[in-house]
């Protein structure tokens, strides 16, 4: 998990970071490397508006490369400009340097509604390291978990969800956010379905835009059905390299064998409010 520092409005300078994250992954004999949400231009910064970049595009040939010359798989986000639209991104790139999987985040926090568009579509993909799905930061909410169960009935082995938590600037490692917020679903999706959830968030403070004066703290988050395998420190300033070995889950059912193992579980499926 590599937990950076991520400067509003300074793409060249936050990819630079990337890159030797990247490079100390590697060079630490990780597989792959876990990137913040937004990467480029920070989440919601006004720049994005204007200068976002389209995929394929400068910068995420930047990150292709990276991958390519340190023989790594690199998840990250960045900010795609599309048809006219701009979308919160994030890419899922092999160590060829070949992006495998392109997703739009969907569960967007409506204060980030201005700044990208809706995504419409979710993918796994299978890899040596296991299958894996990518989504981003918020579709881990309570209220857009539904995006998870779908990864995972879609046979996600792997969650992966860059990230930009933020929290307001009062906020210490005393009050503890995240437990309810994070902890919670990760293992709700890893207990029902023995999948591992990781996402890894940005640090620093937030300059322009809607949260302007926040701060990214950290906290990057590694579950699975066994638990916390891995956790981020929680600070604006931590910006650093989290190693997690995850196993690879073993992952039986497919299709409606999923609920049924569900109803053994005691898990309650969707029904209608009461009138």
């Amino acid at each position: 998990m590599g937990q950076l520092l991520v400067e509003g409005g300074e793409p060249q300078r936050n990819l630079d970071r990337a890159a030797r994250m990247i490079a100390e992954a590697a060079e630490r004999g990780c597989d792959l490397v876990l990137l913040p949400e937004t990467l480029d231009f920070a989440w919601t910064h006004p720049s994005a508006l204007t200068e976002a970049q389209p995929i394929p595009g400068a910068f995420s040939d930047r990150l292709c490369a990276e991958a390519s010359r340190h023989n790594i798989y690199v998840c990250a986000g960045l900010t795609e400009k599309l048809n006219g639209r701009n979308y919160n991104t994030a890419l899922l790139i092999n160590p060829a340097g070949e992006i495998i999987v392109k997703y739009h985040k969907i569960n967007l926090l409506t204060v980030e509604q201005p700044f990208y568009n809706v995504g419409q579509t979710l993918n796994v993909v299978d890899t040596p390291l296991g299958k894996i799905g990518v989504n981003v930061c918020a579709d881990n909410y309570i209220d857009g978990l539904a995006i998870g169960h779908t990864l995972a009935r879609m046979g996600a082995e792997f969650i992966l969800a860059p990230a930009s938590w933020t929290v307001d600037y009062s906020i210490t490692e005393e009050h503890d956010p995240y437990q309810e917020k994070w902890v919670k679903p990760f293992s709700i999706l890893a207990q029902l379905y023995n999948v591992a959830v990781v996402s890894t968030t940005s640090v620093g403070y937030i300059v322009g835009g809607p949260y302007e004066g926040k701060k990214s703290i950290g906290c990057s988050l590694a579950v699975d059905a066994s638990g916390i395998r891995a956790q981020g420190t929680f600070n604006e300033f931590a910006g650093e390299l989290i190693m997690a070995e995850v196993p690879r889950p073993i992952r039986a059912e497919k299709g409606t064998a999923i609920g049924d193992m569900l109803l053994r579980k005691g898990y309650q499926f969707d029904h209608l409010p009461r009138s």
